[in-house]
């Protein structure tokens, strides 16, 4: 069934798309002059680097937390509570494992290739429940043409707003498992693909959850692993779908890319949880996605001072855009 594009209601006013201040560092389209241009490209290896090393001790420190509160805890009726916590978190850190991912994708978590790629399928997506060289293609086809013809991840934001319902129904089916569920039978799938590189990518994600899940055995704390699964299929989903819609909900095909992505200001608890990793400046990053995660918040108040994103563009938070996604009336 052909999925119908996005209605425009959300796009924003002519008014807003005000042309660029020529005495500033941007060019017309948004995109930067040649000498900050190069200064925004600058790919941090070794910055980059500590920071996978730091999710990966961060991943482990809450289960090593969560193991010291439990035993801390004066009743065995309080004991769950610190994994419950590490469930919710669990699914904070595959919004982290597929930001770094995704960085990976465009050859921007380091400037050597090999160790990108390597880095970004081992110790990012693979863990992760994720094939970041299929990824790649898809998400560049993304970049060439938001809502063109290959767009990959249309089903998540295509036809908003929607109605209050709708949405509820949506975030429902993604917290209780069931979206996450139908991608991993997907997923699985692809051990039987036709394409042999399909199944090498199912297959080194199948191998790499077989190890982690054999630590946590061996270690003596199998449920560990499930709730790794557990927070994949639901926190992660919900994450995810949140996440999505307020990057391209409700915008629709354009060569200004005002009109194809929201721009939403930032705030502590979102870049915490919904958007670690500077990934909500997307706007910035779908200007010129050269621009490595750790330059976004300068590139965006680049785009703030050259006139690029006016007053009145930016959505003041995420709830005030999610309110709007599905505000269509019943």
């Amino acid at each position: 069934m052909a999925v119908v594009v996005s209605s425009p209601s959300m796009v924003p006013d002519d008014a807003l798309l005000v042309a660029v201040r020529p005495d500033g560092g941007l060019r017309a389209d948004g995109r930067a002059a040649p000498a900050l241009r190069e200064e925004l490209r600058h790919v941090a290896s070794w910055r980059n680097a500590l920071t996978v090393l730091v999710l990966w001790g961060q991943t482990i420190g809450l289960v090593v937390v969560a193991v010291l509160a439990a035993d801390a805890l004066p009743s065995t009726w309080l004991r769950p509570l610190p994994w419950i916590a590490v469930f919710v978190l669990f699914g904070r850190a595959h919004a982290q494992y597929a930001s770094l991912m995704h960085e990976a994708a465009h050859r921007m978590l380091f400037r050597n290739k090999a160790a990108n790629d390597w880095a970004g399928r081992w110790l990012l997506g693979f863990p992760a429940f994720a094939g970041p060289d299929n990824y790649r293609r898809g998400h560049m086809a993304h970049h060439r043409a938001e809502f063109g013809p290959d767009e990959p991840d249309i089903a998540l934001y295509a036809n908003y707003p929607i109605t209050r319902a709708s949405f509820r129904r949506k975030l429902v089916r993604d917290a209780t498992g069931r979206t996450g569920w139908k991608l991993m039978r997907s997923m699985l799938h692809g051990l039987r693909s036709d394409n042999a590189e399909t199944r090498r990518t199912v297959r080194s994600i199948v191998a790499t959850q077989l190890v982690l899940a054999a630590v946590c055995v061996a270690a003596g704390m199998w449920f560990v692993y499930l709730l790794w699964l557990g927070a994949f299929l639901t926190v992660w989903r919900v994450i995810n779908r949140l996440r999505s819609v307020a990057e391209h909900g409700g915008m629709r095909a354009s060569s200004d890319r005002r009109q194809t992505t929201h721009s939403v200001r930032q705030s502590w608890p979102a870049r915490f949880f919904l958007v670690p990793y500077n990934i909500g400046w997307h706007l910035a990053h779908h200007v010129d996605a050269g621009v490595p995660w750790r330059n976004l918040p300068r590139y965006h108040r680049e785009l703030l001072a050259g006139g690029y994103v006016a007053p009145g563009l930016e959505y003041p938070s995420y709830r005030a855009l999610w309110r709007k996604l599905a505000g269509r009336p019943g």
